[in-house]
Order: structure tokens, then C-alpha cells, then sequence
């Protein structure tokens, strides 16, 4: 198989008869094989009816339906696992995204020899409101400089596509959708490149990926996987360095405080009780805040970071 389109969705009933009639017109067009994995994140509309119903009519057409939503990440991660084709391509359902853009996807990856193809939305005047196109711009230049992929303009854009070995080695999890290139490249799949893509008005309803808390939350995501890639199969390298740097200060700022009292009752020179002094507190509170993070590290070298729940998502069905 050619092709698989894995298309996360919530609610976007009024739009999946048209994406799905325009993606089969570009497929046809080039002569592709190809699948459509629809995977409906917990809707409370009729996107699963209308799934089903396209399922009925065309065999290219796969569904997979979560009992409840969970977010954009679980439903990559399911389709991702689903996915047969040689090219993995990733767009939204609301038909902001052009199927027309995946020729020059599958090609850029086929022949150009790309592991990913971010797309890089163009016109994005279109209907989006400050509140999502400012922290969209902050979000992406802190990404680029946090993952090293200087090339990308929008880690965040739904429309990508991927050889198939990428996303079968990656695992997608909690909101991770928005660092994919950065998972990808932690991977090994490091040659990463960039298609400028129409970016189209919304036409039915509005979206659900709106307002400050996807930036602050983009960066929260942001800095657990920069600490995952740099210190995740070895706590102990950041929690026991630190811990143990602070503890010695400690102990050592201890030791010259009771090495002075002992000094001075010793001479004769009148001295305060050590416990008077603030710094002996100081001294005490590092020592014991350098023990936590040592055991920490060292929990941590006993816990594993994959738990075996992780990607245990409940599917009603699946077609």
C-alpha cells in the first residue's frame, strides 16, 4: 500500500463526507493505494455514524472509536499502529488541511529520501485570533531551539508525512503530537524537512485548540521531553550530581562551622553556639535536600519510565 491518511477527529461530523470525497479525488488522480484510518476521539455528534457509513460504501475507509477523549496524541499513537502503508500521513478533520498538498508529501518522502515532512501553514490570517497565532510563535521558536531542527517553522501542524519505520518507532503519548520531529529525531530518523502548505478557513464549527493554556502547556510538554531525551534512562546522572554537590557543600560548611567552635573553645575565644548561627541551618538544609535528590536519582534508576499502562486506551470499535 502506497499510502495511509490517519486523521484524528472530535466532532467534525459535518466535514467528513467532503474530506474523505476529496482525499478519494486526489488518490484516484495519481493512481495510489491507499487507506483511510478515521480515528474518532471519544465525539458526542454523529462522526462515528458517518464513519460507519463511509466504511459501508468504500473499502479504504477504517474506523476506530474511542470510548471516551482522550486527546490528539492517543488517537496518532492508535492510527500510527493501524497504519500499512508505505507513507504515513497525518492531517485534521475540519478541512483546514488541502489533500491536495499529498502528492508532493509522498513524493518529498520517497524520493527526496525524508524520514518526516512537516507542513508549514501559509495564510494563517485566515480566521485565527491573536490568542492562538502569538503563542504559536513563541511556542515554535523555543522548539526549534530546544530540539536542534532549525529547519521547521510549525512543529504543530496536523498535516505531515512520515516513512512508515518512523512512526512505528516512536511512541506518542499524553500531548507529545506537537514535538513529533523532535521524537523522530530523537529516534535516529533525523532527516527532517518542510513543505509549505495552504493553510484553508475553517468551515464547520470552531476550534478546539484555542486559547494561552496549549502554550503554557506546549511548554510544559516541551521541557519533560527535553529531560526525558537528556537524562531519562539515567536519573541518577542529574538527581545524584546534584543531590551529592549539595549535600558535600553542606556537610562541608557543617564541618568548618564545628571545626571553628572547636577551635575557638579550645583557645579560649568566646564564641556563640553554633545553632545561633544562620549558616548552620543553611548547611543543614542543603544536606538534607541533597539526600532527597539522591534518593530520588536513585528511585528512579529502579522506575521505569514506560509504564506498561501508558498507551492502554479503551476502543469501542474498530472497522
Amino acid at each position: 500500500m502506497d499510502i495511509s491518511v490517519v486523521i484524528p477527529l472530535y466532532n467534525e461530523e459535518e466535514s467528513l463526507g467532503e474530506l474523505f470525497a476529496w482525499i478519494k479525488k486526489v488518490m484516484d488522480t495519481h493512481g495510489f493505494s491507499y487507506e483511510v484510518i478515521f480515528v474518532n476521539d471519544g465525539s458526542t455528534d454523529r462522526s462515528w455514524q458517518v464513519i460507519e457509513q463511509l466504511h459501508q460504501e468504500y473499502s479504504q475507509v477504517h474506523g476506530i472509536k474511542f470510548r471516551r477523549n482522550y486527546g490528539k496524541s492517543p488517537a496518532l499513537f492508535c492510527g500510527f499502529s493501524a497504519a500499512h502503508g508505505d507513507v504515513v500521513i497525518t492531517m485534521d478533520a475540519d478541512l483546514q488541511d488541502s489533500p491536495d498538498e499529498i502528492p508532493e508529501l509522498y513524493r518529498m518522502i520517497m524520493e527526496d529520501g525524508y524520514d518526516l515532512v512537516s507542513g508549514f501553514k501559509q495564510n494563517r490570517k485566515q480566521g485565527d485570533p491573536l490568542s492562538k497565532t502569538i503563542p504559536t510563535k513563541l511556542f515554535n521558536a523555543t522548539a526549534r531551539k530546544v530540539s536542534g531542527i532549525k529547519n521547521l517553522h510549525d512543529f504543530n501542524c496536523g498535516l505531515k508525512s512520515y516513512r512508515r519505520e518512523v512512526v512505528k518507532n516512536i511512541e506518542v503519548y499524553g500531548e507529545m503530537h506537537r514535538y513529533i520531529p523532535y521524537l523522530a529525531k530523537n529516534a535516529g530518523f533525523d532527516k527532517i524537512g518542510e513543505k509549505p502548505v495552504h493553510h484553508q478557513a475553517r468551515k464547520f464549527g470552531k476550534s478546539k485548540f484555542m486559547g494561552w493554556n496549549r502554550f503554557v502547556n506546549g511548554y510544559l510538554d516541551l521541557l519533560t521531553l527535553w529531560f526525558l531525551n537528556s537524562f531519562g534512562l539515567k536519573p541518577m546522572h542529574v538527581f545524584g550530581f546534584v543531590g551529592t554537590l549539595m549535600f558535600i557543600i553542606g556537610f562541608l560548611s557543617a564541618f568548618f562551622l564545628g571545626g571553628y567552635k572547636i577551635y575557638c573553645l579550645t583557645t579560649g575565644t568566646p564564641h556563640p553556639l553554633v545553632t545561633s548561627s544562620p549558616h548552620f541551618y543553611i548547611a543543614l538544609t542543603m544536606m538534607i535536600l541533597g539526600t532527597q535528590l539522591f534518593v530520588a536519582g536513585f528511585l528512579g534508576e529502579l522506575i521505569s519510565r514506560n509504564s506498561a499502562l501508558r498507551n492502554n486506551y479503551q476502543i469501542e470499535k474498530e472497522l
